[in-house]
């Protein structure tokens, strides 16, 4: 009988999320054995991709503890500009990351972070657009299409997500 604790992570989902960039990194993880939960403003909500995927909300953000979970992912798309403005995020975020629990952002996904106050000192990438958003937040910028620094893992877009991945999953030793 295994007494192996299960690895969790929360997605987190709003209108307008990049399709890919939320739904790539839930089939892998799942591929892998790890339980992904998505969490929005409402619980059982349909909320919509850019392109028009759907994505179906397991839990409501305020009903979210984050002792339950092992990782954080943030999709990019316009999500990110409306998820930072929930107070429930922001405390998600800072606690992730004071825990040092594995935290994914791509693409815009950093909006979230940088309302967080949590990339200070941090190395990041991210989609060329809100590079200037990451520096006045004292992350330094990297041009590269994955940066990892301790268990942050970012990436610029789509096109990375598998580099992304293997990112993620290797700070998890799946690879």
């Amino acid at each position: 009988m295994s007494t192996t604790k299960k690895i969790r992570f929360i997605q987190l989902v709003d209108e307008a999320f990049e399709d890919l960039e939320l739904w790539y990194p839930v089939y892998r993880l799942r591929e892998a054995g790890i339980e992904v939960l998505l969490a929005g403003k409402e619980a059982n909500r349909v909320y919509h991709g850019k392109y028009g995927v759907p994505a179906t909300t397991d839990l409501r953000l305020a009903d979210v503890n984050p002792e339950d979970f092992d990782g954080l992912l943030i999709p990019g798309g316009w999500a990110p500009d409306k998820l930072r403005r929930y107070p429930e995020v922001l405390d998600l975020a800072r606690h992730m990351d004071q825990e040092n629990k594995i935290i994914g952002q791509i693409c815009h996904a950093g909006w979230v972070l940088v309302s967080a106050n949590t990339l200070k000192g941090k190395q990041v990438t991210s989609t060329p657009a809100i590079r200037d958003d990451l520096v006045n937040a004292g992350a330094h910028w990297i041009d590269e299409p994955v940066v990892t620094h301790g268990s942050l893992v970012s990436a610029k877009g789509p096109a990375d997500l598998p580099q992304y991945m293997r990112a993620l999953l290797s700070l998890m030793a799946l690879c």
